[in-house]
């Protein structure tokens, strides 16, 4: 069994070598891994940016799509067989149709493959003529990134982490008056044991709905066929003086390590590690509104966040031979929409900020990174309404839920970060200035002209920096 372990790696890395040289020397390939926390529009960003690299009417930040070199674009089966293909003709339909809706959200890995028909630029270009570029776009949960993070850690020091930050979640209270009366000393009782993972997935699911984003693991969330098995039947427990064979906490981090094991390296091994550039879709305007504590969570996470990724300047030769490094990483606010044009630098501001330590160690380590302020698909138009005498640049669409046309003043964001950060870092229970609201706008109905992509903003000039140099 050793022997045929050795034998199956050393074939899946001759496997893997070959493709990397076949990707070098003949048709290139770009994976982009897209994900993001909570309600940040994963799958919309996907099927917008898809649709609009194939009609880049669009696109002019886009140098390759400005210029000409982008020929055609058009859709391909992906090479990953095993993997689900990203279901890009019903999320467009969803968009796009008579009664257009938003689709549902990501819940497993999938995948879509759009190649390009490209004109290279330069004396090499006009000698070798047109080329294919693949684009490989995976999809996974944001949660499932997050669990990541859990791989360098033993189940103490995940519990205690958990136990610390648990008063100020929701949900959090009631866990902590149910494990208080557990011991994990005593000895392992099945029922007990499904009653404590059960009551800490309540508090995970109440933490994401009120705009918290650590909330691992993140198959408590998205089990799937996993549901009801042992690896996500655990939950974090106060460390006992003793812990005897057959104990509850013994049992525990056995499962933790079998989550660890089983669920998460096999997602490290068969996606992560084989993407090239990264998008991490925020829902910063969600957070905001959620107060200050949904803020500093927030802002913890993306700093642990590059805690999981490799990031490093891509060199053919050490991808073929070491395999591949994340290069770029774009940390992207979404629902840019929601606010008016006149507000998109402060929102920028607030996402650089944010992202600051998690770009300084992906920096450090020689990757490209990026903060903007997007919209994938553009639901709103911008107005001005007259309030007290003062005139208010507001955002007005179409209310999702009740379909009710509403203008929306969301409140005015500092132009100092800082007056939002520093009171989440403080640990505010609320802000001291300003009242920050989020409406759901639902998409609105499009008349698409020849050639053109839906409506966005600035989702162009985060094609350029995530896979703009590969295309010219």
């Amino acid at each position: 069994m050793v022997f045929t372990s050795i034998t199956d790696g050393i074939t899946r890395g001759i496997e893997d070598v070959g493709a990397r040289v076949s990707g070098v020397f003949l048709e290139p390939t770009i994976r982009l891994g897209v994900t993001g926390l909570s309600r940040a529009g994963k799958t919309v960003f996907i099927t917008a940016l898809v649709a609009n690299l194939m009609d880049r009417g669009r696109m002019p930040q886009l140098h390759a799509a400005r210029s000409g070199a982008i020929r055609t674009a058009y859709l391909q089966p992906q090479p990953d067989d095993t993997v689900p293909r990203f279901e890009y003709e019903a999320h467009l339909a969803a968009l796009t149709g008579e009664a257009p809706h938003w689709p549902a959200s990501t819940r497993a890995v999938s995948e879509l493959r759009l190649s390009f028909r490209v004109q290279p630029s330069g004396l090499l270009g006009a000698v070798s003529g047109l080329r294919t570029v693949h684009l490989d776009i995976i999809d996974y949960p944001g949660e499932w990134l997050l669990d990541l993070t859990l791989m360098n850690k033993s189940f103490a020091q995940w519990s205690a982490d958990v136990l610390e930050r648990l008063p100020a979640r929701p949900g959090g209270g009631a866990y902590l008056g149910q494990v208080d009366a557990t011991t994990g000393a005593a000895p392992h009782d099945e029922t007990g044991a499904r009653a404590l993972a059960a009551a800490f997935t309540a508090h995970l699911l109440a933490a994401r709905e009120a705009g918290f984003s650590d909330c691992t693991p993140g198959r408590f969330l998205l089990p799937g066929d996993l549901a009801g098995s042992p690896v996500v039947t655990f939950a974090p427990l106060p460390a006992p003086e003793k812990t005897p064979r057959g104990s509850l906490w013994r049992e525990f981090e056995r499962r933790f390590e079998a989550y660890k094991r089983e669920v998460v390296r096999p997602f490290f091994r068969n996606h992560f590690a084989r993407i090239d550039r990264q998008v991490v879709l925020i829902d910063a305007l969600g957070a905001i509104h959620a107060g200050p504590r949904a803020v500093e969570d927030m802002r913890r996470v993306l700093a642990d966040i590059l805690t999981a990724f490799r990031p490093g300047r891509a060199r053919w030769l050490a991808d073929i031979v070491l395999g591949k490094r994340i290069d770029r990483i774009l940390f992207a606010a979404t629902k840019a929409d929601h606010l008016h044009h006149s507000q998109h630098g402060r929102l920028a501001a607030i996402m650089e900020a944010l992202v600051r330590e998690a770009r300084d160690r992906a920096d450090f380590s020689g990757a490209r990174t990026a903060a903007m302020a997007i919209a994938s698909l553009r639901a709103t138009v911008e107005a001005q309404i007259s309030h007290e005498g003062a005139t208010l640049d507001c955002v007005k669409g179409v209310l999702a839920g009740t379909g009710r046309v509403a203008a929306m003043y969301p409140g005015e964001l500092p132009e100092d970060p800082a007056r939002l950060l520093s009171p989440a870092r403080q640990g505010a229970e609320r802000w001291l200035e300003g009242d920050y609201a989020v409406e759901g706008f639902a998409p609105a109905r499009l008349n698409l002209k020849p050639g053109e992509g839906p409506p966005h903003i600035r989702l162009d000039r985060a094609a350029e920096f995530l896979i703009g140099d590969r295309l010219t």
